[in-house]
Parts: C-alpha cells; structure tokens; sequence
C-alpha cells in the first residue's frame, strides 16, 4: 500500500496520479485543471455530504480535512507525494505539466497574483455570501451579514471587471491557472446559489463573457463532472 487513503480508496492504476475530492467550487478547479492538462489521473469521490472528509484515512493526506487533495506516485524526485490546498494542486500540476502558467518570472508572478485574490478574496467572500444567503431565517435573521458579503462580492466583481476589459482571459490571450482559479466560484454562485441578479454579475460584461469563454472549453465541461457523485446522490 502506498499510501493510508488508499485502505478506503483503492486505486485501480497506481501509476497515475490519485485526485479526492468532490464537485464544489475548489473540486472543480482541480477536476478542469487535469482535463486542460491531459495528465494521466483517478478520481475518487470524497462526498463531504456524508462526512467523508473527516476520516482518518482522508485525513492522513489532507490534515486540514478539505478536498481537493491529489496523490502522485512520481512526485518531485520520482518519489510519491500527496498535495493539499486547491492553490498550490493547481501550480504543482501546471509545473509537473509545463502549462497553464507563464515561463518567464514577470508573467510567473503576475499570474500567482491572481490565483492568490482567489485564495485571500474570491473563495473566502463568495463561499460566505452563500452561507448567509441559504441560512435558514431562524437561525440568523439579522440583514447585516447578507448585506455585507453581497456587497464584497459585487466590489470583487468590479475589480474582475477592470482586470479582464481587453482582454480573453486575466493573462491576457491564454488561458491560465489563475482564470482556473476564480471562475468555478462565479458558476457556483449561477448555478447553485443562483445568485446571477442579487449580484449583478450581468452587468460586469467583460467579466461575464469571460465566464462563458471559460465554461465553453471542453475541459471545463469535463471537470464539472469530476469525482461527482452517483446521481442518486447528493451533497448536503
């Protein structure tokens, strides 16, 4: 055994890389980024619904207990490596794959600025927005938190907007690992807070036709159905 998740899940091809995860936001980053890249993977399905994400075999990869999480059996060195943080699976896989991000230095951190206003701003602001925005009444029925975050999310929109006026993608022509980042939370916010008006986000043209641009890549589509769960399924 190569490794303690695999006790729970097994892996059919220990020579490819091992993904874990489940079809939110920061799953589906990681889903797309393998398909764009054509690398060689399993998905296990972690289903978070039924807690799965808490187990002592999860956990030994993942400490912090969040998916997504890889397994690579030629990690750095050729000697296996588990991957934890949907950021840094991102740029291990762009570097492993030699793609999806900038060659030279200047582009190279220009383009981690953007996958990083995902990780401090984007994910955080728009994964609390759907919290309060779905909470039952009973539970919290004071207007400031939904006012709050509603508010965030349409300035981050406005600053997405700026970036991406004359432009295909946030690095300009390419695409990268930083529009990989963001735009699976503005489809969650469409298509499962359904939150499209309360945000405005059609008014941000630019940054709109940026996630149709996004969504119409072939990969993309393949990574929204990674690691989901049967049909019959669903997360809580």
């Amino acid at each position: 055994m190569r490794h303690p998740i695999e006790a729970r899940w097994p892996f059919a091809d220990p020579d490819k890389l091992q993904l874990f995860s489940f079809p939110t936001p920061n799953g589906v980053k990681v889903g797309a980024a393998l398909e764009e890249l054509g690398l060689p993977y399993e998905a296990h399905v972690v289903h978070i619904g039924k807690g799965d994400q808490h187990t002592e075999e999860f956990r030994a990869l993942s400490p912090n207990g969040k998916i997504p999480v890889i397994f690579d059996p030629h990690g750095p060195g050729g000697e296996p490596m588990g991957v934890m943080e949907s950021g840094a699976i991102l740029l291990y896989l762009a570097d492993k794959a030699g793609a999806l991000v900038p060659t030279d230095p200047r582009g190279r951190l220009e383009c981690l600025q953007w996958m990083l206003f995902q990780v401090g701003h984007v994910g955080p602001m728009f994964g609390q927005f759907g919290h309060f925005l779905r909470l039952d009444p009973e539970v919290c029925d004071h207007p400031y938190p939904r006012e709050r975050y509603t508010a965030e999310c349409k300035r981050l929109l406005t600053v997405l907007e700026g970036r991406l006026a004359g432009r295909a993608y946030l690095m300009g022509d390419d695409y990268s690992i930083a529009d990989l980042m963001i735009w699976p939370w503005l489809n969650g916010a469409v298509t499962f807070y359904k939150a499209d008006e309360t945000l405005e986000m059609r008014a941000q043209t630019a940054t709109w036709d940026w996630l149709q641009r996004c969504l119409a890549r072939p990969a993309s589509q393949r990574g929204l159905e990674v690691a989901s769960p049967p049909k019959s399924s669903s997360a809580e």
